[in-house]
């Protein structure tokens, strides 16, 4: 009997299979959507490409992830899902911390030859692991496996950013985001100010007149606040006005490539948001999320900008008020290009047999299903990576009922990527925007002006690259 994969995971619930719980989790997350139940074509694919065999002990499958807490536990339910559809392979989920040192541990595993077959990596680690001489990429592995995959099926915004300069795809998205704006409605309608529409951005001079009128009339704190300031104000600011992050097609060209985050564009940005600082339209709350979450939440600041990944944590952590989602800002007079990816994707490393690399092709291909993909989305916010589950779930009638879960997948598809707005691809990215962080910061503290803090950043971020390139050169 064949059962779906909805079916699996209520005979599991239902016999008390207890899912793998990671160290920092300590609460059950509500299941408000149930894993879908058809049996997709690329379930079909996948169940072709992988034949029952219960005379033989399965071929172990380790995937190293930073997934920890209700992600954790979606990952490993997908991961039992996928055991329990099939004989041949087993897949075993380990957390490994961090993304930091989740990484780390690869590196340090593979040195050892002890590596994972797949092991997540956050997207600043890409150029990284494209050079380390220890990846398999993905559409070799695809190929080599017998799977015809149409990439053109997957969400190019997501896809291009894991390609190497020949268009191949080097390691399979998997948690994908992009920043959205979200903010107060109960302040916006007490301030008379209209909801913003979810597909078309409003300029960053009315966002500025937006929160002059929150804070003067006493209604908000503090206009906005921001997470991840490289993230959203350099990082995507670049990206969505087409202006490059980086020379050489932000890196994708040649690893002697150079910061250019110090042009007019972002400079008078970052002179705007000093200005708001002044005068209370903008706050800053702390490089990261949590200190930006937490002002947002206690109501100090009207508009938090932070990962859509983010929906989630506010539905679970707002009780007394409303809040919406919009897109980000952008300059007036200006045509919005595709915001870019944050997030993670799965690499698959070197050193292991031919059948395990059959059974990773397995695993990769069953992620990737209209069911998983519709699964993943519902349940943690991050894309569905193929046009198809998204598509699949618009049909539904998903995101007319959740018009939220739409907000980030219009603004990373609005516009075909270009050169310069596909993404980024440096060298010793982590350490980079450590260092963008560190010159923000002396600019919200009075101690730099913008233009001197972004030219350090340039200077001091271009010892980076060039070490990298050093190091990477033959």
């Amino acid at each position: 009997m064949k059962l779906s994969i909805k079916g699996i995971l209520n005979i599991m619930t239902i016999l008390g299979v207890s899912l793998f719980l990671f160290a920092a989790c300590s609460e059950q997350p509500k299941q408000e959507n149930p894993a879908p139940q058809e049996n997709t074509t690329s379930e079909k694919q996948n169940n072709q490409a992988v034949s029952p065999s219960a005379e033989k002990d399965p071929i172990i499958i380790n995937w190293w992830h930073a997934m920890r807490s209700a992600r954790g536990e979606v990952v490993e339910k997908m991961i039992q899902a996928f055991n329990a559809s099939q004989s041949d392979y087993k897949v075993v989920g380990t957390f490994k911390g961090n993304y930091d040192e989740t990484m780390n541990a690869g590196v340090a595993a593979f040195r050892a030859k002890k590596q994972p077959h797949i092991l997540q990596v956050f997207e600043v680690g890409t150029q990284t692991m494209m050079l380390s001489g220890a990846v398999y990429p993905v559409f070799q592995l695809m190929k080599d496996a017998g799977y015809d995959i149409d990439w053109n099926r997957y969400l190019q915004a997501v896809l291009s950013y894991y390609m190497n300069a020949d268009g191949n795809l080097m390691s399979m998205p998997f948690n994908s985001s992009t920043p959205i704006m979200y903010y107060n409605v109960d302040m916006f309608e007490k301030a008379g100010i209209p909801p913003l529409s979810k597909t078309e951005p409003i300029t960053w001079d009315e966002l500025g007149d937006i929160t002059k009128t929150l804070v003067e009339k006493g209604i908000a704190p503090s206009g906005m606040v921001t997470a991840w300031q490289s993230w959203t104000q350099i990082e995507n600011y670049s990206a969505i006005h087409n202006t490059a992050f980086a020379s050489l097609a932000n890196g994708y060209e040649g690893l002697d490539c150079q910061l250019e985050i110090n042009n007019p564009l972002v400079v008078k940005h970052i002179s705007q948001l000093k200005s708001w600082a002044d005068d209370k339209r903008f706050m800053y709350g702390g490089q990261k999320y949590q200190g930006p979450k937490s002002e947002f939440i206690a109501q100090n600041a009207a508009v938090y900008m932070d990962s859509i990944s983010g929906i989630a944590k506010l539905k679970k952590a707002v009780k007394d008020f409303k809040w919406d989602a919009a897109p980000l800002p952008i300059e007036a007079n200006t045509k919005a290009q595709n915001s870019i990816i944050g997030g993670a994707s799965l690499w698959v490393l070197n050193g292991h047999t031919e059948e395990e690399y059959k059974g990773v092709a397995a695993f990769l291909t069953f992620l990737a299903s209209n069911e998983m993909q519709e699964y993943w989305h519902k349940e943690t916010g991050y894309f569905p990576i193929t046009i198809d589950a998204y598509e699949n779930l618009k049909t539904k009638g998903y995101y007319a009922a959740n018009p939220l879960q739409e907000v980030g997948i219009t603004q990373l598809n609005r516009a075909i990527p270009t050169k310069i707005s596909r993404g980024l691809r440096l060298g010793y990215f982590v350490q980079i925007r450590n260092i963008i962080n560190e010159e923000l910061e002396m600019v919200w503290n009075g101690k730099k002006t913008p233009q001197q803090a972004l030219d350090d950043a340039v200077k001091r971020g271009n010892i980076q690259l060039a070490t990298f390139a050093k190091t990477y050169t033959k």
